[in-house]
């Protein structure tokens, strides 16, 4: 047994319940520090260190690290969240029980984008840098309508950052009730936030290392740019959204007064038009490569050039390049060294006057064209640009036709509601493999180190980097985030030197370089000439979440706790984010500490609506959690999330809900009945009938197969094991064996005893699962906490199985399965006797049953059982009444 049993039977409620359990444990939990990580029983683990040799079974010993998700804090939980953390949840109480000390911290990632915006909702406010701060200033009592988000309040900068810490830390607030409420055994004394002090000066020393080895970089260079936020993002920030466009002949005059004709979609780039590309092995236009054509409306000679990426089958086979309408475009801008003709601005509207090289008036005079063709777009949205130039070429009869519609993928910020565009701007990169093929070679070979389940999802992973075309931009322009964390010398004439920036003393972060001066100069000397400038923008939140090992590790503050747990084991994940989360942990650890920052990575699947669609918030087909939790039970949700496996998805399924909550209840009423047998005062005597022997065999397997799924982080299969395993114990063995153990004597000694392993045993198997439910009965027979007991073994059960053999209960159960229906068939009370029962089968089966005779009759109130020797292949019973 796994501690001292109480004695008595005092402690069993009269009426079990499971309502109130999450309150009671919950508070208990905390007050007992039962999940708290003991750093004094986790060895260090640097590489090569004796204490980082592995346990038998091949993992580390003694600790077990896990970089949990911070989620993010904009917003409401739903029920994919419980899904995914439940698993997770899941491996620490797992791993806790397997005598590991586990590292399970919690993290909220509150800086970014999604923060900015909803504070923008809630408050109806902007931010405005150029505004002085206000420390009178105080948001609206009363809820903001959407006349007061139309017209928002321009607020300063700190005034801003203000409203963003006050938000989130009400959120954050809500999410730490439902976590609770849901059973995550996280120590709550690890938690942090990605905006908080240490997190900034984790992000900022890390990136002043990236930029001091040449990893981080600075560069003017196309950028894809988010109108409706006003930054730039980033490659794995993209997705494509299928949007409604047309495509526009336009003729080009070639050389000798030949036309050219091209399909675009984007005619409101024509001024920025610097080329004309087609594919090498496209003879329809072998002859203009190397030559020029002049562009519609504005004569602007450009170069026809040949490269691989034209498609002969799109459009007319030769395409238009500006600067830039896309990423091929930049693609082909940069291969080409092409000129760079940008007419499109931070705030999506076109600039003020063309751009070098483009004449204002139309090249000949035309009816219907204006004197000054660019100046009927300038200012324009490209969307009006659009109309606008449209109506004008076909004025001038350079537009062949009409527009054709079509519905085509377009390039959006995953959290945009407004199509990118691509302009050229400074910003900081960081090395990533898109333009290192050693470095890519890396990447690809780290993720080739790390254990991926499912397997599939490593080939997400391959691709990603494989693909890659650029390095990762971090810089963003927006407020609410970790400042970058740099200075820059002005010239006499004002002008930044940006070649030598100014970086801070490691020991003085974080820093705000928009308040905080450099070392050497004075703060009235900020944004005047001979004095410094603040780099003005805030680095990408995946910047700092890709340090999430590093924060929470306490890397260069606490470096005897980082040499406890980093490496770490367990990177529980979204899939969707393999690209953003997963592979920047995996960029800044290779380039910081020439290691994985974890061994293994789990990813979760998606979570369908009843209609096999995913849940989202934009659909309006989310479930909320907490009400879900206090209606049902946080068992039995749990029970519903750890039936999908880990990268599998699973539809929300309210019937599956029901059934965890009928197995939670089924456990409390098990274990009062066998606790009121007097299991707990015979938990040590020795099991002697062959059915408990049988039962325990059987349970014995079931420890193996359990710990052998949670090891591969399957646990649904150890819940599917343990659940079956349940209720043939409650539906066959009690059954049988009820009567006996009432009794006096060895044999009812040997029922109890059985009962006290079966139940010490299934508890702990269902505790990662069923949190609640298995500790509240485990206090009313044992000590301390059943999530701090030791996971069951299989020699610890087979030792009071002593050649048990399993059949014996499955045939036994399946005897008393029939004489049950003969009863029912007749309509007959469970109560009835049955004069005589005769039993046919196969003789070494007859030989196995007539073992457990006498609990199969006492079961079946059966007076006479005959044993009838037959081919037939199962047993028979025949009930005389």
């Amino acid at each position: 047994m796994t501690d001292t049993a109480r004695t008595g039977r005092d402690r069993v409620p009269e009426r079990p319940s499971l309502d109130g359990l999450e309150e009671t444990w919950s508070r208990r939990w905390q007050e007992a520090g039962t999940y708290a990580f003991d750093r004094s029983k986790a060895p260090i683990r640097g590489r090569g260190a004796a204490s980082d040799a592995p346990s038998p079974d091949g993992r580390r010993a003694d600790v077990y690290a896990i970089d949990t998700p911070p989620p993010t804090v904009s917003g409401e939980l739903h029920v994919g969240h419980v899904f995914s953390y439940t698993h997770t949840d899941t491996v620490a109480r797992f791993q806790r029980m397997r005598g590991r000390t586990v590292f399970y911290p919690m993290g909220w990632d509150d800086n970014g984008l999604p923060t900015e915006r909803r504070v923008q909702n809630v408050y109806g406010v902007r931010c405005d840098p150029a505004l002085p701060y206000d420390p009178d200033w105080q948001p609206p009592d009363a809820p903001v309508d959407d006349a007061r988000r139309a017209d928002p309040t321009a607020i300063s900068r700190r005034n801003f950052v203000e409203l963003c810490e006050r938000l989130t830390a009400s959120d954050e607030q809500v999410f730490e009730a439902l976590w609770r409420r849901l059973g995550l055994s996280v120590d709550w004394s690890l938690t942090y936030t990605t905006i908080g002090r240490a997190a900034r000066a984790t992000s900022q020393r890390a990136f002043l290392r990236n930029l001091a080895r040449g990893e981080a970089y600075q560069a003017e260079a196309p950028t894809l740019w988010d109108v409706g936020f006003g930054t730039a993002v980033a490659q794995a920030e993209l997705e494509d959204r299928e949007r409604p466009g047309a495509y526009h002949r336009l003729r080009f005059a070639g050389p000798g007064g030949t036309a050219v004709q091209i399909d675009t979609t984007r005619p409101e780039l024509l001024p920025a038009c610097v080329a004309l590309v087609c594919h090498p092995d496209d003879e329809r236009y072998a002859d203009l490569v190397g030559r020029t054509v002049r562009t519609p409306l504005f004569g602007v000679e450009v170069p026809v050039h040949a490269h691989r990426l034209a498609d002969p089958e799109k459009g007319t086979g030769i395409a238009m390049v500006c600067t830039f309408g896309d990423l091929t475009d930049v693609t082909w801008w940069r291969e080409l060294r092409l000129a760079t003709r940008v007419i499109i601005g931070r705030d999506g509207r076109l600039l003020a006057g063309p751009p070098a090289g483009v004449p204002a008036e139309p090249y000949a005079a035309l009816a219907g064209v204006p004197a000054e063709p660019y100046a009927a777009l300038a200012g324009k949205t490209v969307n009006a640009a659009r109309r606008e130039i449209v109506a004008l070429l076909a004025g001038s009869g350079d537009l062949l036709g009409e527009p054709r519609p079509i519905v085509h993928p377009v390039k959006f910020y995953e959290k945009g509601d407004r199509p990118l565009e691509i302009i050229s701007s400074r910003q900081w990169y960081i090395a990533n493999g898109g333009r290192d093929a050693d470095l890519r070679a890396d990447l690809l070979a780290r993720g080739r180190e790390l254990t991926w389940v499912p397997t599939h999802m490593h080939h997400r992973y391959e691709h990603w980097v494989g693909g890659l075309t650029g390095d990762w931009l971090v810089s963003r322009q927006r407020f609410f985030g970790v400042p970058v964390p740099v200075w820059y010398r002005l010239d006499d004439a004002g002008d930044p030197d940006y070649a030598d920036p100014i970086t801070p003393d490691e020991a003085l972060l974080p820093v705000d370089p928009a308040s905080d001066v450099p070392a050497g100069f004075t703060a009235d000397q900020r944004g005047v000439p001979g004095g410094f400038t603040a780099d003005p923008d805030v680095l990408d939140t995946w910047a700092t979440s890709s340090l999430t090992p590093q924060i929470v590790g306490g890397w260069e503050t606490d470096p005897d706790l980082f040499a406890r747990v980093f490496p770490m084991d367990l990177r529980p994940q979204g899939q969707e984010i393999i690209r953003t989360w997963l592979f920047s942990s995996v960029v800044r650890s290779h380039f910081e500490h020439g290691t994985l920052p974890w061994r293994d990575t789990v990813l979760s699947g998606w979570i369908l609506d009843p209609d096999r669609k995913k849940m989202s918030k934009s659909k309006g087909n989310v479930v909320t959690p907490m009400a879900l939790l206090e209606q049902s039970g946080s068992d039995a949700v749990r029970y519903w999330a750890a039936s999908g496996r880990p990268g599998t998805d699973l539809a929300f399924d309210p019937a599956q809900i029901k059934i965890g909550r009928r197995l939670a209840t089924k456990l409390l009423n098990a274990s009062k009945f066998a606790l009121g047998l007097g299991a707990a005062e015979a938990a040590r005597s020795e099991v002697t009938e062959p059915l408990d022997r049988s039962m325990l065999a059987g349970l014995a397997a079931v420890v193996e197969q359990a710990t052998s799924a949670f090891d591969g982080y399957d646990h649904t299969a150890a819940l599917q094991a343990t659940e079956a395993f349940f209720w043939t114990f409650c539906d066959d063995y009690i059954e049988l064996v009820k009567n006996r153990a009432y009794g006096d004597g060895p044999a009812a000694v040997s029922a109890r005893a059985a009962l006290a392993t079966a139940l010490s045993t299934l508890l702990r198997l269902f505790a990662p699962i069923l949190p609640y439910v298995t500790e509240e009965v485990w206090s009313w027979w044992r000590y301390d906490s059943v999530h701090r007991s030791p996971w069951p073994t299989r020699p610890e059960v087979a030792r009071s199985a002593v050649d048990g053999d399993p059949e014996l209960l499955r045939l036994a159960g399946a005897a008393l399965t029939q004489v049950r229906r003969a009863k029912s068939e007749r309509k007959l009370s469970m109560r009835t006797e049955v004069p005589l029962a005769e039993v046919l089968g196969p003789a070494p089966m007859l030989e196995r049953l007539a073992l457990v005779a006498d609990d199969l009759r006492s079961a079946g109130r059966i007076t006479k059982l005959d044993y009838l020797p037959d081919r037939t292949p199962e047993l028979v019973i025949a009930c005389a009444f």
